[in-house]
């Protein structure tokens, strides 16, 4: 791995984990507890590799439309996530935010989550930020709209960067240099439209609860191996 290419910021879209389950014939909601499993390693990976930012899709605007097991299952893992990691996160000096409308979660994971934000607000190593109840049309939407409402008439890229949850609200956090999708799907899924306008995007067939540092190191190195060019030439 070439310490000088490093991305500075990796999003990561966590599919796989229905497939995961299905294959070996267990309930949907094991698979993303396996899943969860495998974010806690890729955290801590990121967080040795010298990744400074990791932004992980968690649970989408549209995710509302599976089925009510499913949904809350996938919320009962995020309390049980918060229960059982917050001491590792803070003993590994990693800061968790969250972007997405996380006021329409269930109370119970509304407060946890609350609870992870707060507990590594102080934290200065790696930045972890959980998208959930997150779309990427919708942030847009939103950030327009409250430069509409402070009374904005011409709005620039920059007023529009800096409108998203990724902007003012959380210090202008870059963007992503890599996008990464698991389980052999092609496509971001609402997934950070406006931030990843310039992201390398890298695709594996692995499903996401099979996601490893070995795996993960490789797509970096994939990465490193390109490129960017921002529409220019070498």
């Amino acid at each position: 791995m070439v310490d000088n290419n490093m991305p500075k910021h990796v999003a990561v879209i966590m599919d796989g984990n229905g497939r995961w389950a299905k294959k070996k014939n267990i309930p949907r909601v094991m698979g993303h507890n396996a899943g969860m499993q495998a974010m806690k390693k890729i955290v801590i990976a990121s967080s040795q590799i010298g990744i400074k930012y990791l932004t992980v899709y968690a649970f989408s605007t549209e995710n509302w439309k599976r089925s009510s097991e499913e949904v809350g299952g996938i919320f009962n893992l995020l309390i049980k996530y918060v229960n059982s990691e917050l001491k590792e996160l803070n003993d590994n000096n990693v800061k968790v935010n969250s972007i997405g409308d996380y006021s329409l979660l269930p109370k119970s994971a509304r407060n946890k989550l609350q609870d992870l934000i707060d507990s590594t607000k102080d934290n200065d190593g790696l930045i972890f930020n959980i998208a959930i109840n997150y779309g990427g049309r919708a942030e847009i939407v939103r950030g327009v709209n409250n430069l509409i409402a402070n009374g904005k008439s011409e709005i620039t890229e920059e007023d529009i960067a800096n409108s998203l949850y990724t902007g003012d609200e959380l210090g202008n956090i870059p963007d992503p240099d890599l996008l990464i999708r698991t389980s052999g799907e092609e496509r971001i899924s609402n997934f950070l439209l406006w931030q990843c306008a310039y992201s390398e995007f890298v695709f594996t067939d692995v499903l996401w609860p099979d996601m490893d540092k070995e795996e993960f190191v490789r797509l970096i190195n994939i990465y490193q191996s390109r490129n960017r060019r921002y529409g220019g030439r070498s």
